[in-house]
């Protein structure tokens, strides 16, 4: 009997020794795990400072700057800093290499991989075009041509659409001098559908340049 009873008693003290070796696993939300739905997987390391924004929230853009910037570049490129068009055009923003040598830009393959310079460019062209149709903005802005509003940021938005000459002619025909760029939108739609932002902290410039950092 007393063999038998240190039998069973030898059995659960190494039962309880061996189980007191293993831990529970707790399963984390890895913040930093991050999934594209247009590309394929990636991955992050998240920064000390991360966990303090995961609380906040986005606020809405509207009609600020930002808010202008990003209507316009899904309209361009869906908001990629990647895309090329059938035309040569390139980034988030869509610059053709003209435009993009006329602020200082020469090396496409830089610019292509640089978010960075692609936003740079964007507000110098910006720049260069708000000085270039100075007058036209002061002459034009809160009159209605075709049936469309004018404002300093559809202007500045036409502009980069078919250039400040193109705009210029719009504005000076009464909207029957037109352009349309290679997939047929019109300089009325960016004039209509970009405009009332607030463009106003951009400063016009005729000769803006954007300095390019070579790694």
């Amino acid at each position: 009997m007393i063999k038998k009873w240190y039998f069973y008693t030898s059995i659960v003290f190494i039962v309880l020794v061996l189980s007191s070796g293993f831990k529970t696993y707790e399963f984390q939300h890895l913040e930093w795990f991050h999934v594209d739905e247009t590309e394929e997987l990636f991955y992050t390391a998240p920064t000390s400072e991360e966990s303090a924004y995961q609380h906040i929230s986005i606020p809405y853009t509207g009609k600020t700057y930002a808010g202008f910037k990003q209507a316009v570049a899904f309209k361009e490129s869906q908001g990629k800093y990647h895309k090329v068009n059938p035309f040569g055009y390139m980034g988030k923003y869509q610059f053709g290499m003209s435009t993009l040598r006329t602020i200082g830009i020469t090396d496409s393959l830089t610019f292509m991989r640089s978010p960075r310079l692609q936003e740079e460019a964007f507000k110098a062209l910006l720049a260069l075009n708000k000085y270039e149709l100075r007058n036209e903005i002061k002459q034009y802005e809160g009159k209605v041509i075709k049936g469309v509003t004018i404002t300093e940021s559809g202007i500045l938005a036409a502009a980069h659409l078919g250039g400040a000459g193109s705009v210029r002619k719009f504005l000076k025909s009464n909207g029957n001098n037109s352009f349309n760029d290679g997939f047929g939108t019109s300089l009325k739609s960016y004039i209509k559908n970009y405009g009332g932002y607030d463009t106003s902290m951009i400063q016009p410039s005729k000769k803006v340049r954007v300095k390019v950092k070579h790694t």
